[in-house]
């Protein structure tokens, strides 16, 4: 399993109320920093397929279910870019969501990458 744990501010897009270039600068950034982190932790490596990724948002509040998905966007676009997939492609990777509300206003994520029993190791 590989563990990766960013300062990346994810958040509702949902409920935001903002200029499309306003947003795609968010999700440029998001993009930037979740390259920045996975090269540095992977080193060059890819990760076996197919895999399951686990991505947890933590901050101040809990999000509903479909914002915290939508809240990962770019997030998930960038990884599967990282592994050289489309983040579609359901049979080679998967991807779950969670969340740890800390009460603080910190926010970051947390990367989990779980490869299959069959190719691991």
């Amino acid at each position: 399993m590989i563990t990766i744990e960013t300062p990346i501010k994810v958040i509702s897009e949902a409920n935001q109320r903002s200029h499309w270039a306003e947003r795609k600068r968010r999700f440029d950034g998001q993009k930037i920093e979740l390259q920045y982190y996975w090269r540095q932790a992977l080193k060059g490596k890819k990760p076996s397929l197919p895999c399951r990724v686990r991505l947890t948002r933590i901050g101040p509040k809990a999000l509903d279910s479909d914002n915290l998905a939508g809240a990962f966007k770019a997030v998930r676009d960038q990884i599967a870019k990282e592994i050289g997939v489309d983040d579609g492609a359901v049979k080679q990777i998967s991807f779950e969501y969670a969340q740890e509300s800390i009460g603080a206003r910190r926010y970051g994520i947390r990367v989990e990458v779980i490869e299959s029993e069959a190719t691991a190791g």
